[in-house]
């Protein structure tokens, strides 16, 4: 029986690895996305892994998340000519300055 019970508590510990490394590409919380005061969409527990393109551009952006945003104009996580991303942090809420135009875009910041 001690082979047994050796075999479970490693089974059990190699799945909890399993499962934890798998929670890493993922920011947990939401964000919510609002263009004045409707809301655009809310998303959750997001990759942390490439670009995220809004639904239409927002004025206002919520990090509900535990990770760090950039927040970018264009659709693709891209900064135009003359133009900049900006950083919004964990439990932040930001909203578009209108020279700069409405958010299209968001990627998580490197840790």
């Amino acid at each position: 029986m001690p082979s047994s019970r050796s075999l479970a508590a490693l089974i059990g510990i190699a799945s909890l690895g399993i499962a934890l490394s798998a929670c890493q590409d993922q920011a947990s919380g939401q964000i919510v996305a609002r263009s004045g005061v409707r809301l655009v969409e809310t998303v959750s527990n997001p990759s942390i892994h490439g670009c995220h393109r809004f639904s239409e551009g927002v004025t206002h952006v919520n990090n509900q998340t535990q990770s760090s945003l950039l927040l970018y104009t264009t659709p693709d996580c891209t900064v135009p000519p003359g133009g900049q991303s900006t950083y919004l942090d964990i439990g932040a809420t930001d909203q578009a300055v209108s020279t700069a135009g409405l958010w299209r875009s968001f990627s998580f910041a490197p840790e």
